[in-house]
């Protein structure tokens, strides 16, 4: 039987806000939220350990329907596979889920973190929706990690990452981001942050909902992108959709590195204190694999502890990225 873990971990508490977050900015509610995590099973992970699926191929940005369905016949011939995935689907698209943390971690620390196991990985994101890649320049799997002179609100950086989408000013985002964590902060900060949109939304007075749908904000380049449309700018936050549906186009940067009419920033910046409010934290271990619904949830990152210039570059925190595309007609919403 899969072990589904499930507990109740409360909103991120006294953290250090570092650059790109308001030091008057609401502090998270204390209230509970719950968080799922999903355990592969003992004969799951035996299984897993001694197949070797072989390297995939990509047909223009996406995985090869031809790598999908190799990896599909190998995985479900292992056991409590499918299981496992419907458990996985369940958690992202029911009512009040949106994302899941699939914990791999015994994977990882037999396999390493080299071909066989980012396969692995990769064949469980493909029974969620369709792997690919909108940089050309990079690899399916994207490198973000640790560095010190960066920006600190980027997602390589050490600082507080705000609540964000991914590709936030394409026309089509991509339906889920994906995290695989590598190494953690072996200082102990990075928390993963995460909140719902729409519940933060329909908190606030009709007037900010107002600003929020009007074609207003602005943020970010375009250039360089493969499969997410075109460029839009300006975009509304807020799509008209009906509550609980569409993407919410936020991302807090918006508010420090675009100009924003004083009225929009303002609902915008009321938006963003609402998210804090209501968000989730838990800090990713080596092997969790964390999928996020864009439509249904926002994301960022917690400030990594003080003192990264003393840690190795080779030992500081890894995560990878895999983004997802959703089939038309799915129920997902795409």
């Amino acid at each position: 039987m899969i072990r589904l873990s499930t507990w109740h971990v409360p909103g991120a508490g006294a953290v250090t806000r570092t650059t790109g977050h308001r030091n008057d900015a609401p502090k998270p509610q204390k209230r509970r939220k719950l968080c799922v995590f999903i355990d592969i099973s003992s004969d799951l992970e035996a299984a897993l350990i001694d197949l070797s699926l072989p390297a995939w191929h990509l047909d223009g940005s996406f995985l090869a329907p031809t790598t999908i369905e190799r990896y599909r016949t190998a995985m479900r011939a292992t056991p409590r596979f499918t299981e496992t995935v419907t458990t996985l689907r369940d958690a992202l698209t029911r009512e009040g889920g949106g994302y899941a943390v699939l914990r791999l971690g015994n994977l990882a620390k037999v396999l390493g973190a080299g071909d066989r196991f980012r396969r692995l990985v990769t064949a469980f994101a493909a029974e969620v929706a369709v792997p690919f890649s909108p940089f050309p320049r990079w690899p399916l799997w994207k490198d973000v990690g640790v560095k010190i002179n960066k920006d600190p609100g980027k997602s390589s950086g050490i600082g507080y990452n705000a609540f964000h989408m991914d590709l936030v000013n394409a026309t089509l985002p991509p339906d889920y981001t994906s995290l695989l964590c590598i190494r953690r902060d072996p200082l102990g900060g990075g928390l993963s942050i995460l909140s719902d949109p729409h519940a933060a939304v329909a908190r606030l007075p009709e007037d900010r909902r107002a600003l929020l749908a009007e074609s207003s904000y602005y943020y970010g380049n375009f250039f360089d992108l493969f499969s997410v449309g075109e460029e839009y700018k300006p975009f509304p936050i807020l799509n008209g959709s009906d509550p609980g549906e569409g993407f919410v186009r936020f991302t807090a940067k918006m508010l420090e590195r675009s100009k924003l009419g004083q009225a929009h920033a303002a609902a915008a910046q009321q938006l963003a204190d609402e998210l804090v409010r209501g968000q989730i934290s838990f800090m990713l271990q080596p092997g969790d694999y964390l999928i996020v619904g864009q439509r249904r949830f926002l994301h960022g990152r917690e400030a990594l502890h003080s003192g990264q210039e003393a840690v190795p570059a080779a030992d500081r925190r890894l995560l990878l990225q895999l983004f997802l595309r959703a089939p038309a007609g799915d129920g997902s919403g795409a």
